[in-house]
């Protein structure tokens, strides 16, 4: 599991005298610090936020134990445990920031169980883990609330959850930073005035609930997997983000089968990343991809994840076990001409029945088309040309482009393919448009 916490060995020894330390390892410890808040913090901020029930104040808190650290450690070594030093006095500045609140008795009261178990007596002394799992769950449940938009959802979850700061969510996104700030404050604000409870559903409000986590994942995995926008096709930052997200929850709910299967998902897709693009950065279709350039690694380890959420599945899979079916499908196939593209387009189908969508039935029609031909195809793209989601879709005219294109429709399908790049915001998939387009003349 990639959130253990580590083992730092010490700068230095302590110094009995009290000296001040030499200026090199005044730094060094200044980067332990920072290096250990940033794989420590989501840990932090989950276990004060099951005292303060407020994740807002939670990061607050969390930022001051940073400074603690910061004024620490340079002076007196790096701790043996770093990631309990700073666990445990984030949590005893909140105990003593509900202490100092008016309404005192009631919160105790509320949060009195929780002072017994995460008020240690010592500063090096470990948290319990699994304590610590349950925390971060619930951390995750969280900042993924459907109460909060889509765009907040993400931006809160890679703050807090995946400890990226408000310039590296900008970044990612081609956001202004002061956008995503305002963001992700107005979601704070939000699941405050809310009243939203830093709890783990269960029952038919955990199944709900998990769509929205998941998605959230998903999300971001895409967003680095095909750029919305921008110059870059991948941003493969986002991806490892979401992988790395996703790997957490699924050692956090191992008896969820939609959890693995989004890993599994996640991981046969990532495997391909590295043939996706040419020297320059141009994008590569599947069917010209070397699928030596094929991480097998990562395919292994997404059979490995499909295979827990089939063994966990007690009915019908659901949509993230069909599309990691389906990148199953692309994986085991050796060369392009040896996809089951029968089998995808049955998939396809069992997932428009399972979760519809036009952007589903669009990639049905890509099946279709390579398992019966691109005049069945044709004809299921044709009837979503009226789709709302779909108006300003470029895969859409992309998808109809090549359609008529292997039709030999060739006047229609240039039309199609200026059509779609005049859609896009990629400038990578713009360019493979309109050259597709210029090669239809």
């Amino acid at each position: 599991m990639e959130e253990q916490q580590p083992t730092v060995t010490p700068v230095t020894q302590p110094v009995a005298s009290g000296a001040a330390r030499g200026a090199g390892e005044a730094v060094e410890a200044v980067e332990a610090v920072e290096t250990i808040f940033r794989i420590e913090s989501p840990r932090i901020i989950a276990g004060v936020s099951r005292i303060v029930r407020d994740v807002g104040i939670a990061e607050e808190l969390a930022q001051d134990a940073l400074v603690a650290a910061l004024e620490q450690w340079p002076r007196d070594g790096v701790p043996d445990n770093p990631g309990a030093w700073l666990t445990t006095t984030a949590k005893r500045r909140a105990i003593d920031l509900v202490r100092r609140r008016e309404q005192y008795a009631r919160k105790l009261a509320e949060v009195g169980r929780d002072l017994s178990v995460t008020a240690p007596h010592h500063l090096d002394e470990p948290s319990d883990p699994d304590d610590i799992d349950d925390d971060l769950l619930r951390l995750v449940f969280t900042a993924c609330h459907p109460v909060l938009s889509a765009e907040a959802r993400i931006a809160l979850t890679l703050r807090l959850v995946g400890g990226l700061t408000t310039s590296e969510i900008a970044r990612a996104f081609l956001a202004p930073e002061a956008t995503v700030a305002q963001r992700i404050v107005r979601a704070k604000r939000t699941l405050a005035t809310k009243g939203v409870p830093f709890e783990v559903p269960y029952g038919s409000d955990r199944e709900a609930r998990l769509g929205s986590v998941l998605e959230v994942i998903y999300l971001v995995f895409n967003e680095g997997y095909a750029a919305t926008a921008g110059d870059d096709l991948l941003r493969p930052a986002l991806c490892e983000d979401a992988l790395r997200l996703a790997r957490v929850l699924a050692e956090l709910m191992p008896k969820e089968p939609e959890v693995h299967a989004l890993v599994s998902l996640l991981e046969l897709q990532e495997s391909r990343a590295a043939a996706r693009t040419g020297p320059s950065g141009e994008p590569v279709l599947l069917k010209d991809q070397s699928r030596r350039r094929w991480n097998r690694l990562l395919i292994r380890r997404g059979f490995a994840a499909l295979g827990r959420a089939n063994a966990v599945t007690t009915g019908p899979p659901g949509p993230y076990a069909l599309q990691a079916a389906i990148a199953a499908c692309h994986a085991q196939a050796y060369a392009y001409e040896d996809t089951d593209w029968e089998r995808i387009a049955t998939l396809y189908g069992l997932l428009a029945a399972r979760s519809p969508s036009p952007v589903v039935e669009l990639n049905r029609a890509v099946a279709v088309s390579m398992a019966e031909g691109p005049a069945q195809a044709l004809e299921i793209v044709d009837r979503l040309a009226g789709e709302p989601a779909l108006r300003d879709y470029h895969l859409l005219p992309s998808v109809r482009g090549d359609l008529l294109a292997r039709l030999g429709r060739t006047t229609e399908a240039r039309a199609e393919f200026e059509r779609a790049a005049s859609l896009a915001r990629n400038e990578r998939e713009r360019e493979l448009l309109e050259t597709r387009a210029r090669e239809c003349r």
